[in-house]
C-alpha cells in the first residue's frame, strides 16, 4: 500500500510472543463488530486486511489454530495467553483479519467501526463491503 494517508501499526496478544504490523489506511476502511456467539466472546472487532499489508513479526511457533462449523475459518490465538490477536476469516478467507483490539494503545478512534449481525450470518454475510 502506498496511500500517503497509510499507516503502519503494531499489535500482538497480550504475552508479546506474537507480534505483527499491518498498514492500513484508516479513512478507507470499514471494521466490523460482529455479534456471532465467537466474536462476540472475543470482543473481535475486524480490521479485514490483504496479506501484503499484514506481517508476522513475531509468534509463528506460538499460534494455535481452532476451528469450528464449516471449518473454513481458522481461528488462530496464542498459545501461551489465548488472544486472538488475528486470523484467516470465513467470510473472507484469502484476507487477513486483524482484531483492532490488538493493536498497540487504544486506536480505535482512528477508524469507523460498524456493527454486524453474525449472529444471522448466512442471511447478512452479502452485507459486508467486499475486500480487495
Amino acid at each position: 500500500m502506498t496511500d500517503d494517508r497509510s499507516k503502519t501499526y503494531t499489535g500482538g496478544c497480550h504475552c508479546g510472543a506474537i507480534r505483527f504490523q499491518v498498514q492500513v489506511d484508516p479513512t478507507q476502511v470499514q471494521v466490523e463488530d460482529c455479534n456471532c456467539s465467537i466474536c462476540r466472546k472475543k470482543g473481535f472487532l475486524h480490521l479485514i486486511v490483504p496479506p501484503s499489508q499484514f506481517t508476522l513479526l513475531t509468534g509463528a511457533d506460538a499460534t494455535t489454530t481452532y476451528t469450528f462449523n464449516t471449518g473454513i475459518a481458522q481461528h488462530l490465538f496464542c498459545q501461551h495467553c489465548g488472544i486472538h490477536a488475528f486470523y484467516r476469516p470465513r467470510s473472507h478467507p484469502h484476507m487477513i483479519d486483524v482484531n483492532l483490539r490488538c493493536l498497540d494503545d487504544d486506536v480505535r478512534s482512528q477508524f469507523q467501526i460498524v456493527p454486524f449481525d453474525g449472529l444471522n450470518w448466512e442471511a447478512n454475510i452479502d452485507h459486508l463491503p467486499p475486500k480487495a
